[in-house]
This record gives C-alpha cells, sequence and structure tokens, in this order.
C-alpha cells in the first residue's frame, strides 16, 4: 500500500525509517519531510496545515494510510477534514479527531478531563485576563514553586516554573494581559509543582483498545547537568529503569484504563497515539501533561526496539482490531543524543554543511532539521540530527551514542554528553 507521513522532524524521520521497513509497503511518501526521510521515500513539498494540498494528492497517489506526526495539524482538524468530505472519509488518518486533540491542544481541557475521570494529576486552577486578579490572589495562597501552563499550543515554551511569588505574579500578568505567547496563554493554567523525576509513556488506541508501548526518558535542558534553558528536548533512553513493572502497573490501572475509557465516556473517537508525560512522585505516577502524538526525541529511541511490523499495528487501530495484533519488543536499550545548532534554543543560523553522517555505521542518525542544496545536507533548524544508539546495556547504547554524536560535522554543533548518565 501507499502511505503518507505528514511532518518533517526526527519523529516522522524515525517512522519513516521503520514504516519503510515493511514488506506491505508500495510508496512511502513524506510530507515535507527533510534531508533524511528522503532515503526511506518520497519527500513531498506539502506543508502539514495544507489540508488541502495533502487530499488533493492523497487522491492522485492513490494513497491508503495518512500517518501525522506533529500536533498542529491534528489540533487543527486534519482528521475530521478527512472524515467531512466524501471522497477522503474511506482513508484512515493514524491521529485524533480535533475534539480528542484538546488533550493537547488546551492544558485547561485535559485538567477538566482528568479531574472528571479521577486521573491523578497535579491540583490547579485556570484563569483569563478576565480572572487575572482572582489568579493574582489564588497565587498568594499557594506553595512555591508553582508552576505556570499557557493553555494552548506555545511550541513547548509555554511552561514556567516559577520560585519566587512575585515572579509568579509577574509571569502571569505577561502571559494574560500581555499576551506573552499570543494566543496560547489567553488562559493559563496554575498548577501545584509535583517533585519527583519525568518519563513518557506512549499508547496506541483504536479508540475501544490499547497497547501500550516502550516508555522513555527524553532531557529538556540544553546544559549538561539539567542546566541552562528548555528545549525540544536534547536526548532521550528507552526503557526507563526506575519504571519497573510494579510502577508501569500502576501507570496502566490509574492511569491508561481511566483514560480510554474517560474518552469512550465523553464520546470522544480516538485513533492513534497518546503520549502520557509522568512525574514519578515517591513511586506513584501522576500525570503532567498528554500530547496526542509521539514524543521528539523519544519516537528515535522507542522505535528501533519495536522488532515487529509497526504498520500492522496502525492497520489494526484504522481497522478497530487492535486488540487481535501483537508486536515484539526488543529487550536492549535505546539511547538517543540530539544535535543542535550554536545558539539553539535562542537565535541560531541555518545552513551550515553537515559532513561526516556516512561514516556513522553503529548508530542511527535520524535528520530533524536538514534539507539538502544542490547535493549536499545543511542545517535547517534549531535541532538538527538525533543519533540512536540499540545496545545491551545503557551504559554501551549511551557510549555509543555519544561517541556517534561526535563523529558528525557542522559549524557551531553542539550535544550533551550526559544524557542518561542519572540513570546509571
Amino acid at each position: 500500500m501507499n502511505i503518507l507521513i505528514v511532518g518533517s522532524g526526527g519523529r516522522e524521520s524515525a517512522f519513516a525509517w521503520k514504516i519503510a521497513q515493511s514488506d506491505r509497503i508500495t510508496q512511502l511518501y513524506i510530507a515535507p519531510g527533510n534531508a533524511g526521510t528522503s532515503r526511506y521515500g518520497q519527500n513531498v513539498p506539502i506543508e502539514v496545515t495544507d489540508f488541502e494540498g495533502i487530499a488533493d494528492f492523497v487522491r492522485q497517489h492513490a494513497v491508503a494510510m495518512v500517518i501525522v506526526g506533529p500536533e498542529e495539524p491534528l489540533v487543527k482538524g486534519i482528521h475530521d477534514y478527512f472524515l467531512d468530505r466524501v471522497d477522503l472519509r474511506e482513508i484512515p488518518v493514524i491521529g485524533p479527531q480535533q475534539k480528542g486533540a484538546q488533550l493537547e491542544g488546551s492544558k485547561d481541557f485535559a485538567k477538566q478531563f482528568m479531574v472528571r475521570h479521577g486521573i491523578p494529576t497535579a491540583a490547579s486552577r485556570s484563569f483569563d485576563k478576565a480572572t487575572l486578579a482572582d489568579g493574582l490572589a489564588y497565587l498568594e495562597t499557594q506553595r512555591l514553586p508553582i508552576v505556570l501552563k499557557a493553555d494552548g499550543l506555545a511550541a513547548g515554551k509555554g511552561v514556567l516554573i516559577c520560585t519566587a511569588l512575585e515572579e509568579a505574579k509577574a509571569e502571569l500578568k505577561a502571559m494574560l494581559a500581555d499576551a506573552k505567547f499570543g494566543k496560547a496563554s489567553s488562559k493559563v493554567v496554575i498548577e501545584e509543582y509535583l517533585a519527583g523525576i519525568e518519563l513518557s509513556v506512549f499508547v496506541l488506541t483504536d479508540g475501544d483498545t490499547y497497547k501500550v508501548l516502550p516508555a522513555a526518558k527524553d532531557y529538556k535542558r540544553i546544559g549538561e547537568g539539567d542546566t541552562g534553558l528548555n528545549t525540544g528536548g536534547m536526548g532521550s533512553v528507552s526503557p526507563v529503569p526506575f519504571a519497573d513493572n510494579e510502577f508501569l502497573d500502576k501507570v496502566e490501572e490509574r492511569i491508561i484504563v481511566p483514560t480510554i475509557a474517560g474518552l469512550k465516556k465523553d464520546n470522544i473517537p480516538y485513533k492513534g497515539f497518546i503520549f502520557i508525560g509522568l512525574m514519578n512522585v515517591n513511586g506513584e505516577p501522576y500525570v503532567i501533561e498528554y500530547n496526542v502524538r509521539m514524543g521528539d526525541p523519544e519516537t528515535e529511541s522507542v522505535l528501533p526496539r519495536i522488532e515487529s511490523d509497526l504498520l500492522d499495528l496502525l492497520e489494526g487501530v484504522a481497522q478497530g482490531n487492535l486488540t487481535d495484533r501483537s508486536f515484539t519488543l526488543s529487550s536492549k536499550t535505546a539511547a538517543t543524543v540530539v544535535l543542535v545548532s550554536g545558539g539553539y534554543p535562542g537565535t541560531y543560523e541555518p545552513g551550515k554543511a553537515i559532513s561526516n553522517i556516512e561514516n556513522v555505521k553503529d548508530s542511527i542518525v535520524f535528520h530533524a532539521g536538514t534539507n539538502e542544496v544542490d547535493g549536499v545536507v545543511q542545517t535547517a533548524g534549531g535541532r538538527v540530527l538525533a543519533v540512536t544508539a540499540l545496545e545491551d546495556t545503557m551504559f554501551e547504547a549511551l557510549q555509543q551514542a555519544t561517541a556517534d554524536a561526535g563523529r558528525i560535522y557542522f559549524e557551531g554543533k553542539y550535544f550533551r554528553k550526559d544524557i542518561g548518565f542519572d540513570l546509571i
């Protein structure tokens, strides 16, 4: 069959790498893709929110399934667009409809969903510009540190942890009154700070049944030792040593089962991935956030551990018979190290030639922010490449991925050399 992956980052590069291995693929397309995805299929110059352009391409090229990588087209309703068109509604879209995508598109919606269905999460209240004074008064009653979250999509930048009351008040004013994050912060969730260690659990569901995919831990801070500014992710590991069977059983019983049941109870159709961002607080799981797609760079650590045909699982989602499908998992550890442009997550200069990728033999190099100009692969984003090693032990995987990250060169290249060291 012909498959279209929507997106252009490291996550979509990993999906393309994995799906291209299926013997059921006739032609793989990636829209718009990057310099790396073209190794696994054909890149198509269509933007992720150009629903009409995507639809025309799907019809013209007999695409049998659309896999949506990033959150923006899901929140804007790409799945609904297909369902609303008579000529497209039979083509399965992997990713929730707009209503379900609100789990990521609105932090307030997600918090209300969790409270309604008894899913453990941090205590919170939401405020908008009209209730700013109430929000400021609420801050005075809360323990520090305190978390402020922009309600809408803010490209990973809309979460602030404030350690002082005056700082929290100033940031709340900036978000609500001064639109610090644009429309995304027209509403703000003020949330209790949970102290613990974060991890991500990934679930694939057909709206009725589900499969739990490997857990992963990612590293957001730009600096070694988890210092400096937040980024889209500097690396990840899977599995997560502290997420043992006892802990993951709690996650399934207290979070995954009520999440799937809650979607059904609320009449929210959902076919796709659910990313559950968790905090492990003294062995007890709490939901920090939902995302409605796979994470990045976690995908680059999770997919290499799935040994069987991913397309079989995705067909199960499309056909509503996921419960009849199975998958096999490697017992090895995957470690991913992300290479970023100099200056990231601040200002950076794209267009730097990348060399030596071909000399990486023992890791997989997933492209994130790259393009190809006159046969030369160049940087085209803040996060440029993700290098993943799959080895018998975490130490070996981290050692290999870090060594291979060092083999690649582009001007201004930076990567963390301590990914996963806190887990060894």
